[in-house]
């Protein structure tokens, strides 16, 4: 049954009323033991406090709360000292917003995280155009995009004014609407999607909040639609009061692991260290999502593609957000001139970097780029036109600088040619046989054991295969897909989606179809197409 009729924001029409009554509490007697109102684990043992640093809410599983205005200093304090809290629902933005917050300041946010407190940033911002809740600022079903993007821009804003640091989890709060209008869940789809996307631009996380009949099951509808940039979080609404983020309506694989929060308390109040708050019971289990290793071209925490036209010779980044790609804008021009290209940090300054073939001299160049567009060129070597499959492999020999690796067509023979930020060491030998395989490709750490990856495709039979790494070389392959010679132009590009495992890209030959391949450690979960029209591009970095 879905208890949250009552959303999360019921206590802001009362809102001045509670802060009265918060400040006479804070000064009356403290409340015996036996009147305290608690439910379930907030009778849990109190855990130490640390100070909290980086990114809200941070790592933390256990109880929360929120209340309608972000409580005084001294309610904090008594409340560390005495509740087993250690994590707060913070209202800090949004037009729908009704309460006052004169205590919610930087310096606020700065004391509280330095007392160990958990901070959760929640925005409530404009509501579904058939909202069942006295909201007053609705999405315009037909700028939902749009607007949904400027309400990212203003939760950015306010959170960095309140000191809320980047890759900060911003929750949006959308109460309860109605299921029969098909025109408003797709306006707040599209309105959810594009703040997700804003927030990555911007360098945060997105988190949804809502009730179980409406938003979190439109969201668990989406979760895998093709085009859709879910939220990074799901902060769902049951009061059955039960302290669990598992629920038999969301599957165990979505937001998984650590990405979730549930309230599953409404309205009462608690009385610790002596001060009253009327609260909501939470309960958290999160952690930051897994930063992507490599393939973050802009900077902002996502993998991005990079790819060439052909028919133009121009270069283009097509920005990540997770889950699909963004407008794409000109990086370079004039790139006809080069037959392979690959895309690494290979200077190890933080920024994606180019490594190219000149066809016409067999020159190695390495593109170095920078915050304010490309360096200088420097050749990395000559007679590189009698290799093939040159591919990137991250730190392969964990020296601390990026590799390449590279199959010599006269012989098949597979070589590591080991980076120094702006040359290469003298090339290790890695094996035989390599001249029956193609479509190398660095993936990184797959199977998640401490060493880069590589996968390639057999050409007779078309199976993918992941060679694992080991120290000096490579180990047994393994087997990770068939019918792979349908595809092309297949490119490591880090953690697409942060789940903590590399991904794929690969181009369809016959469709011209993009799809990302999402791994699995030992395997590739079912593709998702991420665009069409790809048959001009190549190739993909």
């Amino acid at each position: 049954m879905d208890n949250r009729y009552f959303p999360r924001s019921a206590r802001h029409l009362s809102c001045a009323l509670l802060v009265g009554v918060m400040t006479l509490l804070a000064f009356a007697p403290a409340a015996p033991a036996a009147d305290r109102t608690t439910a379930g684990p907030t009778t849990a043992a109190r855990t130490t406090t640390a100070a909290v640093t980086g990114p809200s809410p941070g790592t933390f599983t256990g109880p929360g709360f929120d209340a309608c205005t972000a409580p005084s200093a001294e309610t904090m304090q008594a409340w560390l000292a005495a509740s087993p809290y250690r994590a707060i629902v913070i209202y800090f933005g949004g037009v729908n917003r009704a309460c006052t917050q004169p205590n919610l300041t930087a310096s606020w946010v700065a004391a509280q995280q330095a007392a160990g407190w958990h901070l959760v940033p929640v925005y409530l911002g404009l509501q579904a155009p058939c909202t069942t809740s006295t909201k007053r600022y609705l999405i315009d079903a037909a700028n939902a995009a749009a607007q949904g993007r400027t309400q990212a821009e203003d939760a950015v804003a306010q959170a960095k004014a309140l000191g809320l640091a980047p890759e900060s989890v911003l929750i949006f709060d959308m109460e309860a609407y109605r299921t029969d209008d098909a025109a408003c869940r797709s306006a707040v789809l599209a309105f959810l999607s594009a703040w997700t996307a804003r927030l990555h631009d911007l360098g945060y996380l997105s988190g949804f909040y809502s009730s179980m009949a409406s938003g979190v099951a439109d969201q668990v509808a989406a979760y895998n639609t093709a085009g859709y940039v879910r939220p990074d979080y799901l902060d769902f609404a049951r009061w059955d009061g039960v302290a669990t983020v598992s629920d038999p309506a969301i599957p165990s694989s979505y937001w998984s692991p650590q990405r979730r929060m549930k309230q599953y308390r409404g309205d009462h109040n608690e009385t610790w260290g002596g001060v009253t708050i009327n609260i909501d019971n939470d309960y958290l289990d999160v952690a930051p999502i897994p930063a992507t290793s490599f393939g973050d071209f802009n900077g902002n925490g996502w993998s991005d593609l990079v790819s060439r036209q052909p028919a133009t010779g121009n270069l283009y980044l097509y920005p990540g957000n997770g889950t699909s790609l963004g407008i794409r804008t000109t990086i370079g021009t004039g790139w006809n001139g080069m037959d392979a290209i690959v895309r690494t940090d290979f200077t190890g300054d933080g920024h994606g970097d180019l490594i190219a073939r000149d066809k016409a001299t067999g020159y190695l160049w390495l593109y170095p780029h920078t915050p304010s567009g490309w360096g200088s060129r420097i050749r990395l070597g000559t007679g590189w036109n009698s290799m093939r499959e040159i591919t990137t492999a991250d730190d392969f020999n964990r020296d601390g600088y990026r590799d390449v690796l590279a199959v010599q067509t006269s012989t098949g023979y597979l070589y590591l040619y080991p980076g120094r930020g702006t040359s290469f060491g003298p090339r290790t030998f890695l094996g035989t046989g390599w001249n029956t395989m193609d479509e190398l490709a660095g993936i990184g750490d797959f199977n998640r054991d401490g060493y880069q990856d590589l996968i390639a495709r057999q050409k007779s039979t078309g199976h993918l295969f992941l060679y694992p790494g080991r120290a000096g070389g490579l180990g047994t392959k393994l087997q990770v897909g068939t019918a792979w010679n349908s595809m092309r132009d297949l490119v490591g590009v880090g953690d697409f989606n942060r789940d903590g495992y590399p991904d794929l890209l690969a181009i369809e030959k016959s469709t011209s179809y993009l799809y990302f391949y999402r791994g699995r450690g030992t395997s590739f979960a079912a593709r998702i197409r991420l665009g069409v029209g790809w048959g001009g591009m190549q190739p993909l970095l």
